[in-house]
């Protein structure tokens, strides 16, 4: 009785760790903003500038820009795929083109969850599923 007593503990041991692993860890948007600082840094801050002010006449402010937060998916794929064409941001137009970037789900969710709650933005969270799902389209 008692090696089965043992037996049991062992195994149920294993299943829940077993299990833990399994499962995703939380999303936390704080945490997905502190990351995509670096990510803007590294890839987005020589256009856009230290404060997200953009160049005038060629590349666009992320500053207050009606833009970025008028339209989630379409900023995912501008990150993921780049841009080119007229853009309409805070009442100018730019048409330089913006070039995509090589970055996993969770960095492109990073980079956009850190300028759309910088620069005077506030928004809500992007996922790294949304820009997932974004990829398939």
């Amino acid at each position: 009785m008692r090696k089965k007593t043992v037996f049991l503990l062992i195994v149920s041991c294993i299943a829940i760790s077993f299990i833990s692993f399994q499962q995703k860890p939380k999303f936390v948007l704080k945490e997905s903003i502190e990351r995509g600082k670096d990510i803007y840094i590294a890839n987005c801050l020589t256009c856009h500038m230290d404060q997200g002010e953009g160049t005038d006449g060629f590349y666009p402010p992320l500053t207050k820009s009606d833009y970025l937060m008028a339209d989630t998916p379409r900023s995912i794929r501008q990150v993921l795929y780049g841009a080119t064409g007229e853009m309409k941001v805070n009442g100018y137009v730019y048409t330089e083109p913006m070039a995509g970037f090589d970055l996993t789900d969770e960095q492109v969710s990073d980079v956009l969850n850190y300028v759309r709650n910088s620069f005077g933005n506030k928004g809500s969270a992007v996922t790294p599923e949304e820009v997932k799902e974004s990829r398939k389209k």
